[in-house]
């Protein structure tokens, strides 16, 4: 097969006069090292995850686009309160896009890099992926089964992972059950999925009777609505049944974190033990590991106890804590699962020139429940 010479890849950048824009770039088509392999993207998701270097501070609400096909270009203004906090990416072109799928089309003179040649590869690659063709190291690919398509191994890694990261951080930890917020997202659908297979009780938090129904119909038992006026006592009865004592947080801003720490020490007290003025002796994690909510994240803690810890998760951080070892079982069972447990739903599918058109910016940055945009790079642009 003969490659183009050069190919399209998205880069986002905030200049000094604090205006973000995101474009692609032409960029020379390299030739593989020894371990290298070259591979053609057909399909990226646009995951929560990638906003944040897509977008930055930037003030959506403004967005406009400008330019057709490959040369259109998004533009939002940036607040001087936010070019504060981005002052360390100014000038910078920031490559997008967390994870993707597409064939091997050229590959290094490794014995394992020919292997490939031709097969069908799962890539995480290092906030690079939103473009027509990526070169990367072959250990870093997962080839895909040989039934699966490029879009069935497109969110191969991000929420997977995190799904099994979840449960492997619960039982390192000596937690039994857990609760996880937003629940009703693509990651929280494969969570239940995953951790009814492995017989573990999970209490889900939505914020809508319609995502409750939702996961109702995957099969979930304990499902609360933050959106009721009895949030608090469902969610202590459904933290008494299950006895979850960790939880992993999407949202990170406001009250959620608090009140999910205040339901668990609520819990604990109607089990009778010895009394103590310091609470319950069960340690209560939460860990926040996403930003749904922008807003400060709010804390009671005389209301917990004193066994209890808030603190910060990322997927890539518990895979270097724990190795390679864990990180290639987890990845065996993604690969084995992924038209079942960790199978992904897109709403859209897009190409890399409409991933920069504001209006259908606005709608996936809206991060709608149920919605997951997909970007096709071999689309025409």
């Amino acid at each position: 097969m003969t490659l183009p010479s050069t190919y399209k890849q998205m880069f986002s950048t905030v200049s000094e006069d604090g205006k973000l824009t995101m474009a692609l770039h032409d960029k020379p088509m390299p030739t593989p090292e020894a371990d290298e392999i070259i591979v053609r993207i057909e399909a990226t998701p646009i995951n929560p995850s990638d906003h944040g270097v897509m977008f930055g501070g930037a003030s959506m609400d403004q967005a406009v686009s400008s330019g057709d096909g490959a040369d259109k270009v998004f533009i939002a203004p940036v607040s001087p309160q936010a070019m504060a906090a981005m002052k360390g990416r100014v000038g910078q072109d920031l490559p997008v896009g967390n994870e993707g799928a597409g064939t091997v089309v050229a590959a290094g003179e490794s014995e394992y890099a020919q292997s490939l040649m031709g097969r069908v590869v799962a890539v995480m690659g290092g906030a690079s992926m939103y473009a027509q063709y990526r070169c990367v190291p072959a250990a870093q690919a997962m080839p895909l089964l040989p039934d699966c398509t490029a879009k069935d191994g497109a969110s191969s890694f991000v929420n997977p992972l995190t799904v099994l990261c979840f449960i492997e951080t619960m039982r390192s930890e000596e937690h039994t059950a857990m609760v996880h917020t937003a629940a009703a997202s693509n990651l929280g659908q494969m969570l239940n999925k995953a951790c009814q297979a492995d017989g573990i009780d999970i209490a889900n938090v939505v914020r809508s009777q319609e995502q409750v129904d939702i996961l109702k119909g995957l099969g979930a038992k304990y499902i609360v609505n933050s959106s009721s006026d009895t949030f608090m006592a469902d969610l202590t009865d459904a933290l008494e049944e299950t006895g979850a004592t960790i939880a992993f947080d999407a949202t990170g801003g406001g009250g959620l974190a608090s009140n999910i720490l205040i339901a668990m020490e609520a819990a604990a007290a109607r089990t009778p033990t010895a009394f103590s003025v310091y609470g319950s002796t069960n340690h209560k994690q939460v860990y926040l590991y996403g930003g749904l909510d922008t807003s400060p994240t709010e804390f009671a803690p005389r209301s917990y106890g004193m066994a209890w810890s808030i603190g910060g998760w990322l997927m890539p951080n518990f895979l270097a804590k724990f190795g390679t070892e864990v990180g290639s079982q987890l990845r065996t069972r993604v690969a084995k699962e992924l038209k079942t447990t960790f199978a992904s739903h897109y709403t859209d599918e897009i190409s890399l020139s409409d991933a920069l058109d504001s209006e259908i910016v606005a709608s996936y940055n809206a991060k709608s429940t149920g919605s997951k945009f997909l970007i096709c790079p071999q689309l025409e642009m």
